[in-house]
């Protein structure tokens, strides 16, 4: 298999989870904006839609979408890992997924075009406002999703690495902090954050 990321975008998220599933994978970074991997591959090729991460699956099938990846990638390499199909635990990790993609990560998207003044302001208490559902439900669990780690977490991690970019401050999360500590001190995740050139 081969991960096509680039450095603490989104795909750091299946980064890490391929490392936690213990798969034996290559990673190829991507200049999104040239639309080049770093061996010269136009990476629309792989995926049309010039978007990290895409997983080459090694049989002729590319995966893409974090989300899809993620759950592939432990359902498939650790059997067991992840909660059973059909149960609530189960429907957790969809509905954490879900929220981290459509929420947290989509609201963190416009920073990254220059927000200025009035919008920016706006766009900080949108995210306040997102991050504070967690912080809320992690005062009655321990990770994301319930009371084990899953992809959930890692992509949480990801996204909120982002608040350093924005200028977004979040000590006023003390919950999501302690969460942040946990994820970050896991070999996976130190891993994945040494390859991509990111660690401290």
């Amino acid at each position: 298999m081969k991960l096509y990321y680039s450095p603490g975008a989104c795909s750091l998220a299946s980064h890490i989870t391929l490392n936690e599933a213990g798969v034996k994978f290559s990673a190829e970074k991507v200049d999104i904006r040239a639309g080049k991997t770093e061996s010269g591959a136009e990476f629309r090729q792989i995926n049309p839609r010039g978007a990290v991460p895409a997983l080459d699956l090694g049989n002729g099938e590319v995966l893409t979408e974090g989300v899809a990846i993620m759950q592939h990638v432990m359902d498939s390499a650790a059997p067991g890992s992840l909660p059973a199909v059909g149960t609530l635990a189960r429907a957790r990790l969809a509905e954490a997924l879900n929220y981290v993609s459509t929420e947290i990560h989509k609201t963190y998207s416009p920073f990254f075009y220059g927000l200025e003044g009035e919008a920016k302001a706006k766009q900080m208490a949108l995210l306040d406002a997102r991050l504070q559902v967690v912080e809320d439900r992690l005062a009655s669990r321990e990770w994301i999703a319930g009371d084990q780690y899953t992809p959930a977490d890692a992509y949480f991690f990801t996204v909120t690495n982002w608040s350093a970019f924005a200028g977004h401050d979040l000590a006023k999360f003390p919950r999501i902090t302690a969460l942040r500590a946990k994820i970050a001190a896991r070999p996976a995740v130190q891993k994945a954050l040494q390859a991509e050139g990111l660690a401290a």
